[in-house]
């Protein structure tokens, strides 16, 4: 019994932050050293990110609230809200995203409708609320009054691949069940200024998105772009506990990113994914041979910022070609922890041309060639999955 993953969309919220200006802002800002002053600028030039997208209109230089919450556009300062403040505005963005995200899963799902749903996942580190979005999910998209909800909260950059795990085992023990996932994390609501390095490579990097799908055994009809999930596998690795950590404080949630994680990444990944190719003796004889990019066409790499996916283009032997949806992704929407292997995924699956016209172009995904996705998060956690391209 094959599973697939449908119907797979992405939203953003209107506001876009344009990355230079977003760094002058930074840059600016009252009471930093000068040590901090130049991390900045080198944390945001080095980046690879052009545009962001945040719930916070008042981050755009063109808003001017009366009564200012995150920015006081006439100072040019950055203020310091409490974590309840940014946890509201997290309650009412949130549940907006989430709702769009899963509509539109449903409506680029052909033959499935809101009343066939029989299970509600949802994804998010970065926000809480009860009822929450499981709920909201269900009452405004007016799903079964018995459907069965799930919520995993506070996982990190990697839980969407959890997620569609856990959606994949539902559909293996029941051939009924149709599953919507939904992953929407609101990031920018916990950017704040400061001297310390990690905070500043955070600001440097995250952004608001949401991503959502159909995964269900159902058929999948002529002609539609989907993926079979073939397999999943998860892996922490033996050190680096402390490098990637996100904690609640009294003025929002506290990342920690230290610049140890792409050599952690770097020394750890073949390893990651032994346990997924394992499940193929060809890929395992390839992973061996460092012909991974020979044997699996299509990446979709979590793009943690770009000296993550500099590790893992070298480590793993990929060509240039393999990275740039990843890279893509990073470049026009920034990092959007768990939602972002998923708008990865969704640049895969559109269509690009038949072939690649050069080494920086990611070439057209055919039907039966093989996905890898990975993402990274606390702990430090590897989670990736194995994919074939539908349609």
């Amino acid at each position: 019994m094959a599973v697939a993953l449908r119907g797979l969309s992405t939203v953003v919220p209107p506001t876009v932050l344009v990355q230079h200006e977003v760094r002058d802002v930074f840059a600016a800002q009252p009471g930093l050293s000068r040590l901090a002053e130049r991390i900045i600028r080198t944390s945001f030039d080095v980046s690879a990110i052009e545009t962001r997208h945040t719930v916070l209109s008042e981050l755009s230089l063109e808003a001017h609230p009366e009564t200012p919450v995150f920015f006081d556009a006439a100072s040019g300062e950055l203020l310091l809200p409490g974590t309840k403040a940014r946890n509201e505005l997290y309650a009412e963005h949130a549940t907006r995203l989430y709702v769009e995200a899963g509509r539109a899963a449903l409506a680029a799902t052909p033959g499935i409708e809101a009343s066939d749903v029989t299970h509600v996942i949802t994804v998010s580190c970065t926000g809480f609320y009860a009822p929450g979005p499981d709920f909201m999910l269900a009452r405004e998209l007016g799903l079964p009054a018995g459907v069965e909800r799930y919520h995993l909260g506070f996982m990190g950059c990697y839980a969407s691949i959890p997620a569609l795990r856990l959606a994949s085992q539902l559909c293996e023990a029941s051939d009924d069940a149709v599953v919507l996932v939904v992953s929407v994390e609101l990031c920018t609501l916990h950017l704040r200024t400061s001297n310390d390095p990690d905070t500043i490579v955070a600001s440097s990097l995250f952004a608001d998105g949401a991503g959502a799908a159909i995964v269900t055994s159902r058929p999948v009809p002529a002609g539609e772009r989907a993926f079979s999930l073939d397999a999943f596998a998860t892996r922490t690795t033996p050190v680096g506990e402390g490098d990637m950590a996100w904690k609640i404080g009294d003025h929002g949630f506290e990342m920690v990113l230290s610049n140890a994680v792409p050599a952690l990444i770097d020394e750890h990944i073949t390893g990651a994914i032994e346990p997924l190719f394992a499940h193929d003796p060809a890929l395992a004889e390839a992973l061996a041979a460092d012909a991974s990019g020979d044997a699996v066409a299509h990446w979709a790499i979590h793009p943690g910022g770009r000296s993550i996916l500099d590790k893992v283009e070298g480590r793993l032997r990929l060509d240039e070609a393999q990275l740039v949806p990843a890279r893509d992704t990073l470049r026009d929407f920034g990092n959007m922890s768990s939602a972002t292997v998923l708008f990865v995924l969704r640049r895969i699956l559109d269509e690009r041309g038949e072939g690649a016209a050069d080494a920086s172009t990611a070439r057209r995904a055919g039907a039966g060639e093989r996905v890898a996705a990975m993402a990274f998060g606390p702990g430090l956690t590897v989670e990736s999955a194995l994919l074939t391209v539908i349609g």
